[in-house]
């Protein structure tokens, strides 16, 4: 069976839900197909499947930090064999951080709808080593896949994308909505800016060793129901 066929075949019933257990066995097959540990696709700056934790993880310590290889404004083939050797320069932080969970290697494809930057997928290894040239390749079937599959979900993004302005996922369950709340509460107790409530939440995160959604579940939590 060829290789777009079997990406074909796993994409096919695949449910818009960061939560979805089907999702998570998807990004694992995904992972496995492309000879990585972990997977992890991120669209619209939200987190909507992933294979592991540490895949999980990764994405959300970019978020954390503010900084890292699969970021916007503008995301981008990003292939880094050696994290150790590689990152440490344009990403320290999160070169450090990606160590600590054991990643060595880390690849980065934008999911692309027409001309619109819609996300990312990001695979890591355990192990330092170049993909082969079939690995990079199948990596870019995913993501042409995947974009297809955001169109076939999500409405409001294949209108976006024909009007080549910013995409959106449209209704999804948010894995970051929490986040994005508890950035707007921080932003009122602290008469601030939105970007300053999100940046100090990002330190007390980074602080606590917890990730975003953890950091910001403790905000909310506390609120008048």
């Amino acid at each position: 069976m060829g290789t777009l066929k079997i990406i074909d075949e796993l994409l096919a019933s695949l449910g818009p839900s960061a939560e979805s257990g089907q999702g998570q066995q998807w990004a694992g097959q995904c992972a496995r197909l492309l000879g990585l540990d972990g997977v992890a696709v991120t669209l619209e700056e939200e987190l909507d499947w992933f294979s592991d934790r540490t895949s999980a993880r990764l994405e959300d310590m970019q978020f954390v930090l503010g900084h890292g290889p699969g970021l916007p404004p503008e995301p981008q083939l990003c292939l880094v064999p050696d994290v150790r050797h590689q990152a440490e320069e344009h990403w320290p932080q999160f070169a450090a951080e990606a160590e600590t969970l054991g990643v060595a290697a880390l690849f980065v494809w934008p999911v692309r709808l027409g001309a619109v930057a819609a996300g990312t997928l990001t695979g890591y290894r355990r192990t330092p080593g170049p993909l082969t040239v079939r690995q990079a390749a199948a990596g870019w079937l995913v993501t042409d896949v995947l974009a297809g599959h955001v169109l076939a979900h999500w409405p409001t993004a294949a209108a976006s994308a024909a009007a080549d302005g910013p995409g959106t996922t449209g209704e999804v369950d948010m894995h970051r909505a929490e986040v994005h709340q508890a950035t707007g509460v921080l932003s009122v107790r602290l008469g601030v800016p939105l970007a300053a409530a999100l940046a100090r939440l990002r330190a007390q995160a980074y602080a606590a060793g917890r990730s975003l959604t953890e950091a910001a579940h403790d905000i909310l939590k506390d609120l008048p129901q």
